[in-house]
């Protein structure tokens, strides 16, 4: 009989337990997913911003929403797939252009009015501006993608030339001709996605190459002068260069400028101060795309969902917030080492205290780019990733010995007519 009773106790607190208790909230789940799934020996700055994310779930750990960051490699495409059943992750840090189907459904909260409202402005930067749709602002990026030139300076000194040679595109042309020359082996820079990046910086100094940066893609674009002057200028500089050094990645020959110290310039961005070898640290400096114009993109970031709960999205909101906060900020420029968007940091100040060339050198970088005469944005996130693959494609072909650049040029042009139509 005793065990009988106490086996109908276990089942009534059982069946107690799993009975909803009137008044109390049911915990959600706010899944934000991210592109940070590096292992720490792979890439310690993936680790680092890991790290971030954890430290907001962990001060949220016990409220009503559980904040859950999730490392992907395929965010992309489980942001395509979501918007192609009515749905939106949500929050990610996309990288990616936003899905227009995402933004026509109304899945995608405007963070505008939280922006103002908290005054976010000088936090979010860039991305204010850049990133403002029809008076929406659909996304923020807490790094600006910042890019420029990096240059060997006793490479430079061997062609008998210095970093004031590359403030023109004819200078640049000059000293490249004057590194060949060495014959020992030293060459310009990585062609392909180096020159797209130059081709795009090159358009801001050429007349009408505003109203090219500042469109869409269209017929107009293909056809302006002011594309094929770019386009074949530095298609005629990769050939001069030579195409044993192309890449579709300028990583594959990043090593040639940071470690090896073959290569006198590099097209890349301020994060490249992290990849410096030490013993090249010393005769490796910034400088910005010739003209005095510099390539700063906030791009896509963290982007929220439309739609969800009050106290997902209040807490959502929250994570942006701290994303762009001073701290946060100032960890992103010290730890992950990159441009943060939030322009109250001092960066200067930062490096200084800390005292490592590399990171005083990263600071340099970031300052010229954001003090630069012209800032633009990089083309690719307008026109698409696979327009840019298919530009940097014929500049790698043009860089053969005989290619013919106007013939290619006016594939491009059948290529990039036939996507639009």
């Amino acid at each position: 009989m005793k065990k009988l009773i106490a086996m109908l106790l276990a089942l009534t607190l059982v069946m107690a337990l799993s009975l909803p208790v009137f008044g109390a909230a049911e915990t959600e789940v706010l899944e934000f997913y991210h592109g940070y799934f590096h292992a720490e020996s792979e890439w310690p700055a993936a680790k680092f911003m890991r790290d971030i994310y954890d430290e907001f779930a962990a001060k949220h750990a016990g409220g009503p929403v559980i904040f859950k960051p999730i490392a992907v490699e395929n965010r992309v495409e489980i942001t395509s797939a979501q918007v192609a059943g009515g749905k939106f992750p949500d929050i990610v840090d996309l990288g990616d252009t936003i899905p227009a189907a995402a933004i026509a459904q109304g899945l995608v909260l405007d963070l505008k009015p939280f922006i103002d409202e908290n005054g976010l402005q000088e936090a979010v930067g860039l991305n204010y501006t850049q990133n403002l749709v029809d008076g929406k602002i659909y996304t923020v990026h807490d790094q600006i993608e910042t890019r420029g030139l990096w240059y060997n300076a006793d490479v430079l000194k061997k062609a008998g030339a210095t970093a004031e040679d590359l403030a023109t595109w004819e200078g640049f042309a000059a000293t490249m001709a004057k590194v060949r020359e060495l014959n020992d082996g030293t060459y310009g820079y990585a062609a392909g996605q180096g020159s797209f990046k130059m081709m795009v910086a090159m358009l801001a100094t050429i007349e009408g190459g505003d109203a090219v940066l500042n469109s869409n893609l269209t017929a107009d674009v293909i056809n302006s002068e002011a594309f094929a002057t770019a386009f074949k200028t530095m298609a005629s500089y990769d050939q001069a260069n030579g195409s044993a050094y192309t890449t579709p990645d300028v990583g594959n020959l990043m090593s040639d400028f940071n470690a090896n110290g073959m290569a006198a310039v590099l097209s890349n961005g301020v994060w490249n101060a992290s990849g410096i070898a030490a013993e090249l640290e010393p005769i490796i400096h910034p400088t910005i795309f010739p003209g005095n114009v510099a390539m700063s993109s906030a791009g896509t970031g963290i982007t929220i969902a439309s739609g969800m709960s009050e106290a997902k999205t209040e807490l959502a909101l929250e994570f942006l917030k701290y994303m762009v906060s001073e701290d946060v900020q100032a960890k992103i420029f010290t730890g992950v080492q990159a441009n943060p968007c939030n322009v109250a940091i001092d960066l200067n100040a930062l490096a200084d205290e800390s005292g490592d060339a590399i990171l005083i050198k990263l600071a340099n970088a970031c300052a010229q780019a954001n003090n630069a005469d012209i800032i633009i944005a990089d083309v690719q996130y307008v026109w698409g990733s696979d327009i840019a693959a298919i530009i940097i494609n014929a500049l790698m072909e043009c860089a053969t010995a005989d290619a013919d650049i106007d013939a290619r040029f006016e594939m491009l042009q059948k290529e990039l007519l036939a996507i639009i139509d």
